[in-house]
């Protein structure tokens, strides 16, 4: 509990001392030229981002949703000897509900790019 309040009050003054540093250092006086949004050093091409449809953003998701879902199975795949049928059962579970979204995902269409 001590090293919890240590690192919150350690962490706090170290944000409290960069945002001074940057309102000590950082610019004073506007300048047009840096109000203007550039990218990759170049005036930008159109006014803002067109529309996205949202098929993209469901796609997206899900990938990310699976994505980190994946990272729980390298811990498991280390330490699948020593943990037997329990081990098994738990990854056997874990499988089946990624499974289970999936085909919950799939009946809703979310991969038809119409």
């Amino acid at each position: 509990m001590l090293e919890l309040a240590l690192a919150f009050l350690v962490f706090g003054l170290l944000t409290a001392v960069m945002i001074l540093i940057n309102f000590v250092l950082g610019p004073r006086k506007p300048n047009p030229a840096r109000e203007k949004p550039f990218e990759c050093g170049s005036p930008p091409l159109q006014a803002g981002i067109g529309p996205v449809h949202i098929p993209f953003f469901m796609v997206a998701l899900l990938f990310l949703l699976l994505d980190v879902e994946i990272v729980f199975f390298y811990p498991l795949a280390l330490s699948f000897r020593g943990r037997g049928f329990g081990g098994f059962a738990a990854l056997g579970g874990f499988v089946f509900v990624l499974a289970l979204g999936f085909v919950y995902a799939w009946k809703k269409g979310i991969f038809r790019w119409s």
